[in-house]
């Protein structure tokens, strides 16, 4: 059987402000009505009926479980304690696939790329099958459009029509180097596999043992937390940091048990906000415009707003980014660099690298909507059937404005029901929780008030959710 494995992890920075670390791009829909992780579902469908494992980390737990709901699709989500890079990710799911079915052969994608021709795809990966069944490593090769600097290079020994032998893998090259490979037939490398579970770990354990003896002590002791399987922490950060290119691909070329598909479906791995523009849909001047926006004299941008009313005047070779807590302005030709923006608001202790200003949470959201001395005031979302964890706080009250639904309030000693129009106040160290009982979301006004007022300052007394 075909068991996908989707890549969920990463923090997705070259898409800042959009993208961040606690929601990025995977969980954005940015190319259509689904996110980049449901349109990587989608595709799967038709190619097999197994159910996929979906590989996040820890703080993206709830992010994934919920975007699978929303699709009814049954997924097993494996949560990674830290990030060590794809390798060991491969190898944990290798591991699980094989308690499934030893003959299981693991198709590896990633959240977060554009495939815009799912037959071309689908196809790829079904040229590809008969060889990795029987013991062959199988990826798939995109057929370049441009001799882009971006990816790494696949050279292999047919054309691009037909299934062949990786001949070898080349590192990211320069715009010279990148122009000879593309003349010499070259494809790029897409970081998409098929292989079977068991030939992985085979030869994991022959190039890294290292690895592979850390990823195996790591899925000998799992626990089933609700949605997710979590592995050993202790033994999982022990495992060295690595790619699978590195780790096995490579070396393995070298002994003609690599094969390439050749793949040209529209794919993009939406590394950056010109690659998301090229993908784009632009009007006659060439720009791609998202939300509340009016464009006069402009041409060649990517202009997006998330609420508020943007506007350009006589502006060439743009991106503008407008979130509710951050402004992005980029010349086109430099959007490469904005990771250096990013890394220096982590340097002036700035939180808008990490979240937005609408934090998303297993039971619903909250927006932080003014803050001041003192105070604090949020515009709270709780999904039907869900409740905060039972908390209570040193250095702050909250009054709580109920404008949609009704809450069910634990107040101390008390439970009683507030509905629209009403109110509620929890005093500074009253043990309390909120839950939403009804069938529609509650939608509430929360009015913090004390000394502190930082996220940390919760002491959790039960959670529904497991967390800490």
């Amino acid at each position: 059987m075909i068991i996908p494995v989707i890549m969920a992890g990463g923090s997705g920075t070259r898409l800042w402000p959009l993208s961040r670390t606690t929601f990025p791009k995977q969980f954005i829909a940015l190319t259509s009505q689904l996110t980049m992780l449901q349109q990587t579902t989608e595709r799967l469908i038709g190619l097999t009926k197994t159910t996929p494992l979906v590989i996040c980390n820890e703080a993206h737990r709830f992010l994934v479980a919920e975007q699978m709901r929303d699709q009814a699709l049954d997924v097993s989500i494996l949560l990674e304690p830290v990030g060590r890079n794809t390798a060991p990710a491969i190898a944990l799911a290798a591991f699980e696939a094989l308690k499934k079915d030893s003959e299981a052969v693991l198709l590896v994608l990633s959240a977060d790329h554009v495939i815009e021709d799912v037959t071309a795809f689908q196809k790829s990966v079904l040229d590809l099958l008969p060889q990795v069944q029987d013991g062959k490593f199988g990826t798939l090769g995109i057929v370049p459009t441009e001799p882009a600097t971006g990816y790494g290079y696949i050279k292999a020994s047919g054309s691009h029509l037909e299934v062949s032998v990786v001949q070898e893998f080349v590192e990211k090259p320069n715009v010279e180097i990148a122009t000879g490979y593309v003349e010499s037939g070259y494809l790029w490398n897409s970081g998409m596999f098929l292989v079977r579970a068991d030939r992985y770990l085979q030869e994991l354990n022959n190039f890294r043992s290292d690895i592979f003896q850390a990823c195996e002590m790591a899925m000998a002791n799992t626990q089933q937390d609700l949605d997710f399987l979590r592995v050993d922490c202790a033994a999982f950060k022990s495992c060295p940091d690595e790619s699978i290119d590195y780790a096995v691909m490579e070396p393995l070329a070298k002994t003609g048990q690599v094969v390439v598909a050749p793949l040209s479906a529209g794919w993009n791995d939406v590394g950056s906000w010109s690659a998301l523009w090229d993908i784009a849909q632009k009007d006659k001047q060439g720009n791609a415009v998202n939300g509340n926006c009016i464009l006069e004299d402009t041409s060649n941008s990517f202009i997006h707003s998330e609420k508020r009313l943007v506007t350009t005047l006589g502006v060439d070779n743009l991106v503008v980014v407008d979130t509710q807590d951050a402004l992005l302005v980029a010349n086109m030709d430099n959007v490469q660099d904005i990771k250096k923006i990013v890394q220096h608001i982590k340097d002036l202790g700035g939180s808008e690298y990490k979240q937005h200003r609408e934090v998303y949470r297993p039971w619903g959201k909250y927006d932080s909507i003014d803050n001041g001395n003192r105070y604090q005031v949020k515009r709270i979302t709780v999904s039907p059937g869900a409740k905060l964890s039972v908390q209570m706080h040193h250095h702050r009250a909250e009054h709580w404005i109920v404008v949609t639904g009704t809450a069910k309030v634990t107040n101390g000693e008390e439970t009683y029901l507030v509905t629209e129009n009403e109110s509620t106040y929890i005093p500074i160290g009253q043990v309390h929780a909120l839950e939403n009982p009804g069938v529609v979301a509650l939608e509430m006004i929360e009015v913090q008030s004390g000394s502190y007022l930082g996220e940390d300052d919760i002491v959790r007394f039960e959670d529904k959710y497991g967390r800490s």
